[in-house]
């Protein structure tokens, strides 16, 4: 796995940890909910994810892709599915989103290296 994918996953459970580890009810609850909202329901864990993903590229949240198509990789969703997603976001968000589409790549590209 590369440095790319190795260091965004343990600077996240190091970073939830310390969260979690504040007992605060709500951020404990908003992560419930986060992980809630991505279980099988009327649509599938994959849907949800990808879902996910489009939404994070349109909001530029960095982290957020990392986490969506780490999440995509484990879910077995291919390359052609991801550029799929990835050309619906690029439009939906605009020219302003294609900084994080090239950031995308290079971490899809990292997972699938790995």
């Amino acid at each position: 796995m590369s440095n790319l994918v190795e260091d965004f996953n343990a600077y996240r459970s190091k970073m939830n940890e310390k969260i979690m580890t504040s007992d605060n009810l709500i951020i404990k609850r908003i992560f419930n909910l986060d992980t809630n909202a991505y279980q099988a329901g009327e649509l599938s864990v994959e849907v949800k994810e990808m879902l996910g993903l489009a939404c994070s590229m349109v909001l530029r949240c960095d982290d957020c892709v990392k986490y969506h198509l780490g999440k995509c990789k484990e879910l077995g969703i291919s390359t052609a599915q991801i550029q799929e997603v990835f050309s619906i976001a690029t439009l939906i968000g605009g020219t302003i989103v294609v900084p994080h589409l090239r950031r995308a790549v290079e971490y899809w590209e990292a997972l699938e290296s790995a």
